[in-house]
């Protein structure tokens, strides 16, 4: 346990960052596993599941969760997959 008020408040905010990071990576990997399951699928909605796939990878560069080149990695794979 820490001692240092700066080491407390370190924990204190690394706690709050991890359960926001959590939070949107299982956003994340929920959109793109729909996006890839309505595109395998030939689903009439599969366009816009993969849009919707595509705006929250880009959230998540926007928010630091995800790294530039592998947010467009995601995007080109999905959208290869239409």
């Amino acid at each position: 346990m820490a001692n240092i008020k700066s080491a407390e408040k370190k924990n204190r905010q690394s706690l709050k960052n991890r359960a926001r990071n959590r939070a949107a990576m299982s956003a994340l990997r929920t959109a793109i596993k729909k996006a890839r399951t309505a595109a395998d699928a030939k689903a009439e909605n599969a366009a816009s599941m993969v849009k919707a796939a595509i705006t929250t990878i880009d959230k998540a560069v926007s928010k630091g969760v995800l790294k530039r080149n592998t947010a467009s990695r995601y995007v080109s794979r999905l959208a290869s997959r239409l």
